[in-house]
């Protein structure tokens, strides 16, 4: 038979902290386990529906203390959330999704009921960018709906698939953010140059996002990348102005990130540019 669980602390009617031999300090979730129980009491294994491990002090920590703020429907919603991300992308996650992601879809529920819009900036982009992650966002507010009644706005579903990337990549989400707003910022300095709004649903539009994701990516990692002999030098005579327009857009980048952005950068996104133009 396995050893039971001992209260260490009851945090509300349905989640207690516990220790085990095994396992040491865990979360336990399940209907009525904390109910009218006191520190020290023992769990049985069969009375636990849900049971999770983390492992980092400090996660535990900013855990415990989010627990006592949220809903507990969305603690038990969230258990199920992170269970189905683990499943759909079938490799580890940063444990820091259990506690980032809690708190921000509890901070998105709360300025619904009190009638806040807030909207997302990079909401086509990010459904380019991240396309398995914004899949899966968008099942996770549809779970949300279906356990809690409450529907998340659209928005939510980008903010979701970027907290997604973030524990996938072991990335700082701020790191994911910053790299968003320079994106945006490259592609309005493409409007600007242009004079025209890029049409955010066209493939060459993507295309051009898509790119500057892996340029940054590729410039932060300081990867070299190849191209033809005589190539940018074919591609400045044949687009001047794109090829311009991408090597100012490579400064930017360089300021931003502080590294060397390759010359080969600057003659791939002239392509993409051109393409815009021809379209």
């Amino acid at each position: 038979m396995s050893e039971p669980f001992r209260i260490k602390k009851v945090l509300n009617n349905n989640v207690v902290i516990a220790v085990h031999p095994a396992l040491r300090e865990v979360v336990l979730i399940g209907k009525g386990i904390g109910f009218q129980k006191k520190v020290g009491e023992l769990i049985q294994e069969e009375t636990v529906e849900k049971c999770f491990v983390l492992q980092d002090k400090k996660e535990q920590e900013q855990y415990k203390q989010l627990l006592s703020q949220v809903d507990e429907r969305l603690v038990e919603v969230m258990n199920d959330v992170v269970l189905h991300i683990h499943k759909r992308f079938q490799t580890p996650l940063n444990e820091h999704i259990h506690t980032a992601l809690m708190d921000h879809i509890g901070f998105a529920i709360k300025r619904l009921e009190q009638g806040i819009a807030f909207t997302n900036p990079f909401l086509v982009e990010t459904r380019a960018l991240y396309e398995r992650e914004y899949e899966v966002a968008e099942e996770i507010v549809d779970m949300i709906e279906m356990k809690m009644g409450i529907r998340l706005p659209e928005a939510e579903a980008g903010f979701i698939a970027m907290h997604i990337h973030s524990a996938l990549t072991r990335r700082r989400l701020s790191e994911i953010h910053q790299y968003s707003r320079l994106i945006l910022r490259l592609i309005r300095m493409v409007e600007t140059a242009l004079n025209k709004e890029v049409d955010r649903k066209s493939i060459s539009y993507l295309r051009l996002v898509t790119h500057l994701r892996f340029a940054i990516e590729r410039t932060v990692a300081e990867e070299d990348i190849t191209e033809p002999e005589g190539f940018t030098e074919l591609l400045r005579s044949q687009y001047p102005m794109c090829y311009d327009i991408a090597w100012k857009l490579s400064k930017v980048m360089e300021r931003e990130l502080k590294k060397a952005v390759p010359l080969a950068e600057v003659s791939y996104l002239t392509l993409h540019l051109q393409r815009i133009i021809s379209n």
